[in-house]
């Protein structure tokens, strides 16, 4: 009888690392609801822009590669960020397979608003530098383990 509490042991939730980096996930968006609510954009539209304001004229796949994103998710995404006005799609003239974004004057002025928002959200995670650093690299190391 024993022997069968300890077979179920690994499906507890305690004993799981992707709940707590899951939850974790959840709660981290949750922090930027409220500041981006203000700007009408998601979290998910907040990590294209951010993208974006650093590499205007990025392809749809190298955005959907950089964010972990697949193109069912992506392509509404954009669309409705094309529809807002924020950005333009551009299809390259030699394949036209090959999508490029541009930010608008529009979504190039949001950035002067969002430019507070990470240390908004940063001051509500009571984390010292050197436990943030340590998490940035362990998730990013798990993240690379997964591509």
């Amino acid at each position: 009888m024993n022997d069968n509490k300890d077979k179920y042991e690994s499906l507890k939730l305690k004993n799981q690392l992707c709940f707590p980096l899951y939850a974790a996930s959840r709660q981290i968006v949750n922090l930027y609801t409220p500041v981006l609510k203000p700007l009408g954009i998601t979290y998910t539209q907040y990590i294209v822009f951010m993208v974006l304001w650093e590499q205007d004229g990025i392809t749809m796949s190298e955005l959907g590669n950089q964010l972990f994103l697949n193109n069912g998710t992506l392509t509404p995404l954009i669309k409705k960020m094309e529809q807002d006005g924020y950005i333009r799609r551009e299809r390259c003239q030699n394949d036209e397979r090959i999508v490029r974004l541009y930010l608008t004057e529009k979504g190039f002025e949001l950035r002067e608003k969002a430019v507070d928002i990470p240390s908004k959200v940063g001051s509500c995670l009571k984390l010292s530098e050197k436990d943030a650093e340590l998490l940035y690299n362990l998730l990013y190391s798990i993240l690379e383990q997964t591509k």
